[in-house]
């Protein structure tokens, strides 16, 4: 409270021994400080998931379709698949799948998909999409700068927060280009920001036992270095509450915490608790809100080079969601018009404009839109 740096062994203590409601008052205190303002955000966007082909088998994950299932190889190459053609389920429709009612269909979705997502998108009065998917192993680099550079000819004021570190890791395995040329020729084609999905816990020893096949910490921590450095800006976030540690989830913050030092590329943090439904750690039970409530007022102390924190009412309903405008949060985050990866884990939480604006006003704060570089909206 008095301004001084939390060190990675403090934070420790006070996620172990600290109860709750000392922990939210500090980091009510310190949010007011950052933003004296009267107001507390909020953004319009749509996630729009390109593909479930994923050869990365996270074991947390209950979204991905591994590449060796049946349907995989007679879609491969069908890029006209529309995987919402008929009910906007986020489903691919009957005509791809294998077989199997059981079975979860594979999809590559078609441009012209994607050109009606971001004409909804902005009819809701949307002005940015979050675009990501699975580790495709056989979509060419090319493909992916196609994809936004259609796009961004269309809708050249809509925001592409696109490809998480993960997936950029991906892409330059199977083009064969260095990291930094990724970048520069996503860029190039319009990519606006970059999200901070695929970190998980940015501790090894956890990866190699959740993720061993994607990107290591040194690998994502670099992308983002990169994209800093070129005048790239993007999220940083943390799902917790798996196989990690306490300590390790203090790593991971301290890890982030050194990026932003060096670069201060990093527009906000948002951490959410894992979601166990349908995955490999299924047996694992869902941390409870009071421990994602104490977890984000310590990413809130900690994290004194973070301006922005956001709260994940998507994995915690609106109630908590709320509740963490007083523990450190100063942003509810998006509307999420669209949202399938937390939902294939049996997470389900929607909301609209009304309600979320109405959640903001019921603590007192006037609601205020924002985009994704937290420039306001009016």
């Amino acid at each position: 409270m008095a301004g001084e740096r939390l060190s990675e062994k403090e934070a420790v203590f006070l996620l172990e021994t600290v109860d709750l409601q000392t922990l939210g008052a500090a980091a009510d205190k310190i949010t007011k400080k950052l933003h004296p303002e009267s107001f507390r955000t909020y953004n319009i966007e749509r996630n729009v998931n390109y593909t479930n082909v994923c050869v990365s088998g996270c074991k947390f994950c209950a979204f991905f379709c591994a590449p060796e299932s049946s349907a995989y190889s007679e879609l491969v190459w069908r890029h006209d698949a529309n995987p919402e053609a008929t009910n906007g389920s986020g489903k691919a429709p009957d005509q791809f799948s294998n077989g199997s009612k059981n079975r979860k269909k594979h999809y590559v979705m078609s441009t012209e998909t994607l050109m009606e997502k971001i004409r909804e998108t902005v009819e809701l009065g949307g002005n940015q999409i979050l675009l990501q998917g699975g580790l495709h192993p056989e979509l060419p680099f090319s493909w992916y700068e196609n994809f936004i550079k259609t796009a961004k000819e269309k809708y050249p004021d809509v925001n592409i927060h696109g490809f998480s570190p993960t997936e950029i890791v991906h892409f330059s395995q199977i083009s064969g280009l260095p990291v930094q040329e990724v970048l520069r020729r996503l860029r190039d084609a319009g990519l606006g920001s970059l999200p901070g999905g695929g970190a998980e816990i940015l501790v090894d020893r956890v990866r190699k036992i959740v993720s061993p096949k994607k990107a290591t910490t040194e690998q994502w921590l670099d992308v983002c270095r990169i994209w800093h450095n070129m005048g790239g800006r993007g999220s940083a976030t943390m799902m917790f509450g798996h196989l990690e540690t306490i300590p390790e989830r203090v790593e991971h913050l301290a890890r982030i915490r050194q990026l932003q030092d060096e670069t201060g590329g990093f527009t906000a943090f948002i951490g959410w608790t894992f979601q166990p439904g349908n995955t490999g750690l299924s047996y694992l039970s869902k941390l409870s809100s009071d421990e994602y409530l104490r977890m984000l007022a310590v990413s809130r102390l900690f994290l004194d080079n973070f301006r922005n924190i956001q709260a994940s009412w998507v994995t915690q309903g609106m109630r908590i969601g709320t509740r963490s405008l007083l523990f450190g949060a100063n942003d509810m985050g998006s509307i999420m018009i669209e949202e399938n990866v937390v939902a294939a884990a049996g997470t389900v939480f929607r909301t609209n404009e009304a309600e979320i604006r109405e959640a903001i006003e019921s603590l007192g704060y006037t609601p205020q839109r924002r985009d994704v570089f937290y420039h306001l909206i009016t």
